[in-house]
């Protein structure tokens, strides 16, 4: 009997998004700047060996900012935080650098401008998620989370005319717009945001898988549990046809037996993964018969974002 041809499809675009890249080398930027330590508030990013790497450096994470030395340098992590906590750091006398995505920013900024207009705003997020408590702490009183489709009815709203939704940044975009769907339902007037809040990184990671799916009977996805983006992948590759699919930190996570009856195996990772990781299961996965990969490019990213102000002012030209 024949053994079937084994291959990878490496899916790209995968890991680093530019919201990522930008935090990690704020922090990276940070301790060569100031020294350690410096303090960061939460993950920078959900990646289990970038934190620790940091780490390594000289980076001490937090949870609260009532965690850091009064008058210390506190970098705020690329989910954002509330003006909660802007207020608590300043009343701390606190060094920020806030290292927020500009493209949660800008659900930030849509949560004010559509809080200040008299809107009911309706977050489509994961309740408790570090983005959605910043970007609801905006406007507290006028933003409701909306977990899940069981959230929907529960929904209440001064003027059926003046709602809008906005979500999370990481989310799964086809479970998003059921979501908004079951919404508009019982809103029929409800607005949708100026611009789509779902991260161009998120989608594309997303489209990639949904396109070598079908064609896979396992989908690796390299990222961390905490990662919003990464656990979205694994289930964006079930919902589009993959056999199985498994989200590992690190190569040696996989269970061979994961292999059985396989010959075509998806490779992707989420947008807070470093390539070195990836590379560690391409060389797992080589080690045991699957060398051939082939490469399927579903999109070409090219936006970068420079780095936060409170830090380039510090920099030399050639550093920032």
């Amino acid at each position: 009997m024949s053994v079937p041809n084994r291959r990878v499809l490496l899916a790209a675009p995968r890991g680093y998004c530019a919201g990522v890249d930008r935090a990690v080398i704020t922090v990276e930027k940070a301790l060569e700047q100031y020294g350690a330590p410096v303090y960061v508030r939460k993950q920078i990013v959900h990646n289990k060996h970038v934190v620790a790497t940091l780490e390594a450096r000289g980076a001490i994470f937090v949870e609260e900012t009532d965690e850091v030395p009064e008058g210390a340098l506190v970098v705020f992590s690329a989910h954002g935080v509330s003006p909660a906590v802007h207020h608590e750091a300043a009343d701390r006398n606190l060094r920020v650098i806030d290292a927020t995505c500009p493209l949660v920013t800008k659900v930030h900024k849509e949560a004010v401008k559509f809080a200040a207009e008299g809107y009911d705003i309706l977050l489509i997020g994961h309740r408790g998620h570090e983005e959605v408590e910043g970007t609801q702490g905006e406007a507290p009183e006028v933003i409701q989370v909306v977990n899940d489709a069981s959230d929907v009815d529960k929904v209440e709203v001064a003027d059926p005319s003046k709602v809008i939704w906005l979500s999370q940044t990481t989310l799964s975009v086809d479970e998003t717009l059921d979501t908004v769907d079951l919404l508009r339902r019982r809103f029929p007037l409800m607005t949708s945001p100026p611009s789509d809040d779902i991260c161009y990184a998120t989608q594309n990671r997303q489209e990639v898988v949904k396109q070598i799916a079908p064609e896979c009977d396992l989908v690796i996805v390299v990222g961390s549990r905490n990662s919003s983006n990464s656990v979205r992948l694994v289930e964006v590759a079930l919902d589009a046809g993959a056999r199985t699919s498994y989200l590992v930190d690190f190569a040696h996570e996989i269970d061979e037996s994961w292999l059985n009856g396989v010959s075509t195996v998806g490779v992707t990772s989420g947008a807070s993964v470093p390539e070195e990781l990836v590379e560690g299961v391409l060389e797992w996965l080589a080690e045991r018969g699957f060398a051939d990969v082939e490469l399927f490019t579903a999109a070409k990213e090219t936006l970068t974002f420079s780095l936060p102000k409170e830090l380039r002012k510090d920099l030399r030209p050639a550093q920032a």
